[in-house]
């Protein structure tokens, strides 16, 4: 499962890793937008099996945070 932004930020913090198991709701980043902390949760249980951006990075609405291998 895509997960995608929904919001123009920065990305903040990532706090997951390639690999790492989750379930609905864990926090997965950390987006900055008009110095608000929003976070990135899990829609669903799963395990990262791809992380598109980096801490730092620019995001626009619908860009591609990562992907979840859904369980």
């Amino acid at each position: 499962m895509e997960v995608k932004s929904e919001i123009y930020a920065i990305v903040s913090k990532i706090e997951v890793t390639l690999g790492t198991e989750v379930v609905a709701d864990d926090v997965l980043m950390i987006l900055e937008s008009m110095k608000m902390e929003v976070p990135v949760t899990a829609p669903v249980a799963g395990r990262v099996a791809s992380i598109a951006v980096a801490e730092g990075a620019s995001v626009q609405e619908d860009d591609l945070l990562l992907v979840l291998d859904s369980k």
